[in-house]
């Protein structure tokens, strides 16, 4: 079915207010009693070489990497209780034992946070895993699952909860080390 002139220019106003296709489909069958397949709407769209507006894209929360950084404490609270991710940050660093299957992360700035990534991962569901050293010397063991959660498995001092400034340190950290390694 064909439109008439001043029907195509109606649709061209709901496109250039920033109707959709389904938007247009119903506003046309509403007020025009015009029904079309989306399909339809879609090559009428073309036809009057109209384009549409896009909406602003939406946060994809599975995509950390376009998220903006979460305080320290938000990462806290994706973790068990007995989990660790901060410490008192002005703390003298230690280093973590490495062994023949560990790479260290590279120093980055003045952080006193140590990020190990074992060279091969043998936790079930975990696409990396690796050690963590926090500046007052408390070493864990943490996982990224197949979702890029983190978490840790295993913590030296039981209950213990590092500082924020630690555990911002901590993601920093594992964020570079990850990088590194290509994920």
């Amino acid at each position: 079915m064909s439109l008439t002139p001043a029907q195509k220019t109606t649709v061209a106003t709901w496109i250039a207010d920033g109707a959709n296709l389904s938007a247009v489909q119903k506003k046309l069958r509403d007020e025009f009693k015009v029904s079309m397949t989306y399909m339809d709407v879609r090559f009428l769209v073309d036809d009057l070489n109209l384009t549409l507006k896009d909406p602003a894209p939406k946060a994809d929360a599975s995509d950390v990497t376009k998220a903006p950084p979460a305080p320290a404490s938000a990462a806290a609270q994706n973790l068990p209780a007995d989990d660790a991710d901060s410490a008192p940050a002005d703390a003298e660093a230690t280093e973590a034992p490495l062994g023949d299957d560990a790479t260290p992360a590279a120093p980055a700035g003045p952080s006193s946070v140590t990020v190990v990534i074992d060279a091969v991962t043998l936790i079930p569901g975990a696409i990396a895993g690796g050690t963590v050293t926090f500046s007052d010397g408390v070493t864990g063991k943490w996982i990224i699952d197949q979702q890029y959660r983190p978490g840790f498995t295993e913590i030296s001092q039981p209950g213990y909860r590092p500082s924020p400034a630690d555990a911002q340190a901590f993601m920093q950290e594992l964020g570079r080390a990850m990088q590194t390694r290509g994920f």
